[in-house]
């Protein structure tokens, strides 16, 4: 899942990140509101996270204009344990939780799936295209009922290719959704990814289900497009 992770505090900050990519989450990650308002309207996201207390516009404000603007995107808003009113006030904005500092990563990571299944559907959850499926909770993968092991980054491609079957993704989208930064022209690490997913699910009798768009980027194949 992506993430938007918008706190001010540097030592909160660097444990969450670390703990959320050790989880497989890909983090964008903003330490003032006027940023992470920018971001949350022009990236798509599957939830944010996000500190109350930050320099620029506050995270109520943010939360408040998101909503106005139809962005349902799921948000858990971290504050202070004496915040009781803020902690209304959010909740009554839209946010879909809160979470009190100090605490423990793992929690926060309970409460992103939870959120993220409420908004989305447990059925959404699966995602199925042909003999392959991929559950984005369990985060198991399995083609034609055999298991996939597949390592973090490679789940998160396959993800995001999986969400839009037929749609052509550049390399530079890619980038940014997985990886997490702009792109490199000189870089081929969404090629080399492609090549170890394809090992895992393709089948020899069968065409790839990554199909390659030359000169654009990748896209997953759907299965009326087989041949």
């Amino acid at each position: 899942m992506h993430v938007l992770f918008v706190e001010d505090e540097l030592k909160i900050a660097n444990f969450v990140q670390l703990g959320l990519k050790e989880q497989g989450f890909t983090v964008d990650y903003c330490d003032n509101g006027n940023q992470a308002y920018q971001q949350a309207i022009d990236r798509t996201y599957d939830v944010i996270v996000l500190d109350i207390m930050v320099p620029g516009k506050d995270g109520l404000a943010i939360l408040k204009q998101l909503r106005r603007l139809g962005q349902n995107t799921p948000v858990i808003l971290l504050t202070a344990r004496n915040e009781l009113d803020d902690r209304l006030e959010g909740l009554n904005l839209g946010a879909d939780d809160y979470i009190t500092k100090p605490f423990f990563v793992e929690e926060l990571v309970a409460r992103i799936h939870a959120v993220v299944r409420r908004s989305i559907g447990d059925r959404q959850n699966l995602l199925s295209v042909g003999s392959l499926k991929l559950d984005r909770i369990t985060r198991e993968v399995t083609c034609h009922q055999q298991t996939v092991e597949l390592t973090t980054r490679e789940f998160n491609l396959l993800e995001y290719l999986m969400r839009s079957p037929g749609r052509v993704l550049t390399r530079t989208q890619i980038l940014e959704h997985v990886w997490g930064y702009d792109f490199n022209p000189n870089t081929n690490v969404v090629d080399v990814c492609i090549q170890r997913i394809r090992k895992k699910i393709d089948r020899l009798d069968e065409p790839s289900w990554i199909e390659n768009v030359r000169g654009v980027g990748y896209r997953f194949r759907k299965p009326e497009l087989s041949s």
